[in-house]
């Protein structure tokens, strides 16, 4: 196991802020045109942020897979990413972005440590 599972973390991290930087301060106005259009095709707000949702684990699986030169660990980055994005939107909680980052930081941590320990992936 070694020490990937951090690495992973921390590049997943990365991954994260890149694509926040990206999107609102490179591309601001076609990512704002992009999600009117998705609320248009899906008519619903909980849908257009689930699309969003997808589509940033998207960018997290293709980021990392290059990475790491695996499509396995960008493909279980990208779930876990989600699972907790949509976790963390549906329970409610509040918090500020270093304790939102520190969030993903543990559970993605704990996440990769549980794979890595059970001998996947390999």
């Amino acid at each position: 196991m070694e020490i990937l599972w951090f690495y992973i973390a921390i590049v997943l991290a990365i991954s994260d802020e890149v694509h926040s930087r990206i999107m609102w301060g490179l591309f601001a106005d076609f990512y704002i045109l992009l999600a009117g259009v998705i609320k248009e095709s899906v008519a619903s707000n909980i849908r257009l942020w689930i699309v969003h949702e997808f589509m940033e684990a998207c960018f997290h699986f293709v980021l990392l897979s290059i990475i790491f030169l695996s499509l396995e660990i960008g493909l279980l980055a990208a779930m876990i990413h989600m699972a907790v994005d949509l976790y963390h939107e549906i329970s409610g909680i509040e918090l500020n972005p270093l304790g939102h980052r520190c969030l993903h930081f543990t559970i993605e941590s704990i996440f990769f440590i549980i794979l890595f320990a059970i001998g996947l992936p390999t």
